[in-house]
């Protein structure tokens, strides 16, 4: 990149300031015919979820990746989840529901034909649930980077926000791998519905060059190529809530 546009760039304000929050991101595909059952299953948790720090949120795949469920479970930290009062909390809950943590997992591997774990960083409880709320439609785009480059990847998503800011669109929440499967890296972004994520489509070129410019682009048609430097992987899933 121009070092000038990069200066630019690293002086642009943070667009999210706390990424300290952890989460626990549970990826699953149902077996064949069970996604009805596996989504009514964590539905029917929800109370067990909530004596432990929170239910999840559960975005259904409508097109993407090969999963057919993403969980998004409030964590705050380990050591919050696993102090000894939040380990009581949801044992009695578990309790109360009839079906321990061993015996749902039990249960729920009957319906599941694969799932992934990633723990991860990112913003505020409040902050995701209120964006959550505000829309019914997701856009999740998954990352791994290349070899030292997991830092500038954070940043590029950053100067992307600063572009979405600049066009009117709504930014994305960015999250960084802690622990779990591969990903360094997912973004979340949330849309009232399909047309609402398509209107990106309707923004003017000039318009679009002028705040890839001003975020530290070298021009809207360089935002993907100079993101795919950064990159040895990249999923994108689009879905809405699970119902």
């Amino acid at each position: 990149m121009n070092t000038l546009l990069v200066v630019a760039a690293l002086a642009l304000p943070a667009v999210q300031a706390d990424t300290s929050y952890l989460y626990r991101t549970l990826m699953v595909r149902a077996g064949p015919g069970s996604l009805l059952e596996v989504i009514e299953m964590f539905k029917s948790r929800a109370e067990v979820y909530q004596a432990g720090g929170g239910a999840p949120f559960i975005m259904r795949h409508s097109q993407g990746d090969h999963w057919d469920l993403l969980l998004l479970f409030p964590m705050r930290s380990f050591t919050d989840y696993y102090s000894a009062d939040q380990v009581a909390r949801r044992e009695k809950a578990a309790e109360q529901s009839g079906l321990s943590e061993a015996e749902f997992q039990h249960e729920l591997g009957k319906h599941v034909a694969w799932r992934e774990e990633l723990f991860v960083l990112g913003p505020s409880w409040d902050l995701v649930r209120a964006k959550l709320d505000s829309g019914g439609y997701y856009h999740i785009e998954m990352f791994v980077a290349l070899p030292g480059k997991r830092d500038e990847l954070f940043k590029e998503r950053e100067m992307e926000n600063a572009y979405l800011d600049y066009v009117g669109r709504p930014r994305t929440m960015i999250f960084t791998r802690a622990a779990g499967a591969a990903w360094d890296s997912f973004t979340l972004g949330v849309y009232r519905d399909l047309k609402h994520y398509a209107e990106s489509a309707d923004i003017p070129q000039e318009l679009q060059h002028e705040a890839a410019l001003a975020a530290g682009f070298e021009g809207a048609d360089r935002i993907g190529t100079y993101m795919r430097t950064l990159i040895q992987r990249h999923n994108d899933t689009l879905g809405g809530r699970a119902r």
